[in-house]
């Protein structure tokens, strides 16, 4: 079988969240079980662009209302990721070093999937699957069948896949004429509340739609930002299926960013190791229980939250804890988490941006991950804390709801809370400081953890019976 993956993130090429995450991962496993399985994305610059070797494999044009560009697709030259990776570059739209936060990314994004069309549309074989990856490749599936120039690829069936349904790819009428020209007949297959909507036509025209969890698949269905409606309709085609983690990458025993690797034989020792070092680096207490965030710091993630848990919990708890931060964000939660470590110094710090490195280093040395998600479709996080044993405190929903079940429940591992509330949260993380106390019981649940399979062998099944059927 040919899978075609569209996306606007893959690791390590480019990544913003779980959705570079799971691009980068999935294919590679279809790939192990000999499939065929591809990925194209655009262009960003970035550091993997330059460190690595790229052919070019196709040249060509197409017009946007009154836009004319020229496209090319390079493929990565060494297959280093496991899998073919092409990547389109259209000067001046795609080869910018960010990824998203362009005034123009409507423009942007309906460009390259365009030129992905387009390009599929020169093929002299067809793939079996074309398989889109949220609003960004949201209106592939639509022109593959409705596009009049594209007509050779409305047999091929589509796969969409929902990694956040929050984002929906809004585009006002006027621009309609963005489209290659179309069957104006079919402009309901775009339309949702008024507007052109990516995620909804996406939905409306794939063969099948997946969410990343269970849990994320039935809050759509009353919490889905205005495609409520349209969920239940479809519900017939959706299905759920949670992400796995790439165990290549995510593995304590040969992680790279690791100085102290470890596995179940010695975490006590090593684990403690890491803490201690990162402990060291960041002013904090290595005999206290260290409480991690890592994430977008945004109110999806609940992090407007963050400086009041932290204060209030350090205040009212007497200092028991450290706090660590990592991520970025809303510029008012940066500056709020970054002007809160004068106040709590020795007792919290954070460090605002992405660091790959520092990700990992958090997970080996922290004792809980803190995920009070408001919004959570799957989450990666709590399963990379689970493979390096650290106990994941996380809010019931979404993907959490479906892989963290609370220490207190039979055969229970984590510490989960109902609410994103100040409250909730403080109390979850009091609930951790007394668990901490308990070192039997916390060695015990440490290794249940690190033994849950989260991998991607399972998923990537249901995945490939996904697409038979």
């Amino acid at each position: 079988m040919e899978i075609i993956h569209v996306s606007a993130e893959c690791y390590p090429m480019a990544k913003a969240g779980g959705l570079g995450d799971v691009v980068g991962a999935l294919p590679k496993y279809q790939t192990k079980l000999g499939h065929i399985a591809k990925v194209v994305m655009p262009m960003y610059r970035t550091k993997f662009l330059y460190n690595h070797e790229f052919e070019v494999v196709h040249k060509g044009a197409f017009g946007m209302a009154h836009y004319w560009f020229e496209y090319t697709i390079i493929k990565e030259a060494t297959n280093v990721l496991g899998f073919d990776l092409y990547l389109v570059d259209i000067n001046g739209l795609l080869n910018r070093e960010k990824i998203y936060g362009y005034d123009d990314d409507t423009e942007r994004f309906t460009a390259f999937q365009i030129a992905v069309v387009d390009w599929m549309s020169k093929w002299h074989h067809h793939p079996d699957i074309v398989h889109v990856h949220d609003h960004q490749a949201g209106l592939v599936p639509f022109m593959m069948q409705h596009c009049y120039a594209y007509k050779n690829l409305s047999s091929i069936k589509t796969i969409l896949t929902i990694h956040n349904a929050q984002y929906q790819g809004w585009m006002d009428w006027s621009k309609s004429n963005y489209i290659p020209d179309w069957d104006k007949w079919k402009s309901g297959l775009l339309e949702w509340d008024n507007t052109i909507n990516s995620l909804a036509s996406a939905i409306k025209c794939a063969s099948k739609v997946n969410t990343v969890s269970h849990g994320y698949l039935e809050e759509l269905m009353y919490m889905a930002n205005g495609l409520e409606k349209l969920f239940q309709y479809e519900r017939g085609k959706c299905f759920g299926i949670l992400n796995g983690i790439d165990t290549e990458v995510w593995d304590p025993e040969t992680d790279k960013y690791l100085d102290e690797k470890y596995g179940l034989k010695d975490f006590a020792e090593k684990k403690r190791a890491n803490k201690k070092e990162l402990c060291a680096r960041f002013n904090l207490e290595e005999n206290k229980p260290l409480i991690v965030f890592i994430g977008r710091l945004v109110g999806e993630k609940a992090a407007d939250l963050l400086p009041q848990v932290i204060g209030d919990s350090i205040y009212f708890m007497e200092g028991k804890m450290n706090f660590l931060v990592l991520g970025s964000g809303d510029p008012y939660i940066e500056y709020q988490l970054s002007n809160l470590h004068i106040h709590l110094f020795g007792y919290y710090n954070t460090q605002i941006g992405y660091n790959e490195k520092l990700s990992h280093e958090m997970y080996a040395g922290a004792d809980f991950l803190l995920m009070p998600s408001r919004i959570e479709p799957c989450g990666l996080n709590q399963m990379y804390a689970l493979r390096y044993g650290t106990i994941p405190i996380v809010r019931r929903t979404g993907g959490l709801k479906d892989t963290v079940k609370d220490f207190g429940e039979p055969d229970g591992f984590g510490i989960c809370f109902n609410t994103a509330s100040v409250g909730d949260i403080c109390h979850a993380v009091y609930r951790a400081t007394e668990l901490y106390d308990q070192p039997e019981k916390m060695n015990q649940i440490i290794q249940h953890i690190m033994q849950i399979d989260h991998s991607w062998e399972r998923s990537t099944e249901i995945y490939l019976n996904l697409y038979r059927a």
